[in-house]
């Protein structure tokens, strides 16, 4: 490479955000990706990051971090403007009831911090993860991708092919 291409590519690479474990299990998948930093806001949820990324909230995908009545972990892909039936997600699974984990719990399960949850590179192994059916009619979707204030732009394919995700009806 000249000197030039050298400097072009070192001026890409600072552009990016650091590496995630997220980041790192899509790299390692072979996952396309598309990386998007905004402001986090507290409590500003998706609409706080679809509204400075431009993006439709409805696209804009929330990791949530669950439990069912034995305490077992899982995980719910949902659009950001919607919100988890846990009466439905409980009768789709087969549990008895399912609830939110608390924040120290669901970031003990994850290893992410609350409002950074991704679901790729998860800390503990063999979580299962559930994606809201209807997420997977839209061709392009952002997710977050393991840091406040970073989501990654990715196709929802992925969620269900390499993720492993069941498809579910539960939103609200």
């Amino acid at each position: 490479l000249s000197h030039a291409g050298r400097v072009a590519r070192m001026a890409k690479r600072s552009a990016h955000v650091s590496e995630t474990p997220a980041t790192q299990w899509l790299r390692a998948q072979g996952i396309a990706f598309t990386e998007h930093a905004y402001d986090y806001v507290e409590h500003g949820g998706t609409a706080e990051s679809a509204r400075q990324l431009g993006v439709a909230e409805h696209a804009v995908v929330k990791t949530l971090v669950m439990q069912d009545e034995r305490a077992q972990p899982l995980v719910v892909l949902m659009h950001g403007d919607k919100q988890v039936s846990t009466k439905n997600l409980a009768r789709a699974i087969g549990a008895k009831s399912v609830e939110p984990c608390k924040p120290e719990v669901a970031q003990r399960h994850s290893g992410y911090q609350i409002g950074g949850t991704s679901p790729f590179g998860f800390k503990k192994q063999g979580v299962p993860v559930y994606v809201e059916q209807t997420i997977l009619a839209l061709p392009h979707i952002c997710i977050n991708g393991g840091r406040r204030g970073f989501l990654v732009g990715i196709e929802p394919r992925v969620l269900t092919e390499l993720l492993g995700a069941r498809p579910v009806h539960c939103a609200l």
